[in-house]
């Protein structure tokens, strides 16, 4: 692998506008971007994700993108394998490429690796996710509460996926979830920029209001009711179709699950910005930095 190459890697909140930056990081660096949003992954799943449109996906080669179906198992460690074997081939070509999301796990994945987890039976995961079908997440919860009590107090406990992924490696290997985590980092044979873009949070806040009023706008409902009877699967446990499958499901109106969706998401980007913010190697921008600034001022002083 060419350790000269950089990849610059584009994080921060949703809606703050990395698809912008990304795009033209790609067109001044002549690159190819890589997508580190796990809910583009899927190809079901367009409007509720924000997949860059058809002009924005035709303007750079994107990798990672709508690649996958909501029935096809996909982890972070799938990612991680796919994602450096990728880079791998592409630095043959490149000198930089860009990788682009506001999922932070599967950034780290890339940048730093993650912790070897065992391999867990697939029925595990089955049995759970049945369990969080018939008797809801708070059972869920109540099992992980009991048997890894660290790695309760630091996930997110109203993700299904991150709770499940706790208990079915309990199950599996009868240790902690936590137990395995060692955040030992992995020397990769690449150079990394990493920048993320900030905004005050009644900015950030109004910007996500705004786009998830252009979602609906746009169709997101009908997204929504071609998914409802998949509504159980992993890749559909995501802020803005939850809320959509409660209505359709007779459990609130139409008007009080979006204004939930725009609550959620406020609340997913603030868990975002946490998690971001513990990583002292980005470097981060207000949103309204112009794009050449970000990218060729600091790639010249690495």
């Amino acid at each position: 692998m060419n350790t000269d190459m950089t990849l610059v890697s584009i994080v921060g909140p949703t809606a703050i506008g990395k698809t912008a930056l990304s795009l033209s990081a790609a067109k001044s660096l002549g690159c190819p971007i890589l997508s580190a949003d796990s809910r583009q992954f899927y190809k079901e799943m367009t409007i509720g994700t924000a997949v860059p449109s058809a002009a924005e996906l035709q303007s750079a080669r994107h990798y990672f993108i709508q690649h996958r179906s909501i029935q096809q198992p996909y982890s972070v460690g799938d990612f991680e394998r796919e994602a450096i074997t990728l880079i791998d081939e592409l630095q043959k070509k490149h000198e930089h490429l860009v990788m682009v999301g506001g999922s932070g796990l599967y950034t780290k994945a890339v940048v730093s690796g993650l912790d070897a987890f065992p391999k867990i039976p697939e029925t595990i995961r089955n049995e759970l996710n049945k369990t969080l079908e018939e008797d809801g997440i708070e059972c869920l919860r109540a099992e992980l509460r009991t048997v890894d009590p660290n790695y309760f107090a630091q996930v997110d406990l109203n993700n299904p996926q991150r709770i499940i992924r706790g208990l079915e490696v309990y199950r599996g290997t009868g240790l902690p979830f936590s137990s395995f985590r060692t955040n030992r980092v992995k020397k990769r044979p690449f150079k990394i920029l990493s920048i993320g873009l900030e905004a005050p949070r009644e900015v950030l806040y109004a910007r996500i209001n705004a786009r998830v009023d252009e979602m609906m706008t746009n169709g997101l409902l009908d997204e929504a009711k071609a998914l409802f009877d998949y509504r159980s699967l992993n890749a559909l446990q995501t802020v803005g179709y939850r809320e959509l499958f409660q209505f359709l499901n007779h459990e609130m109106d139409l008007e009080s699950a979006v204004a939930l969706i725009k609550t959620n998401t406020r609340r997913f980007a603030k868990r975002q910005m946490t998690w971001f913010k513990k990583d002292p190697s980005i470097q981060w921008f207000d949103y309204r930095t112009p794009h050449a600034e970000l990218i060729q001022t600091q790639l010249k002083q690495m």
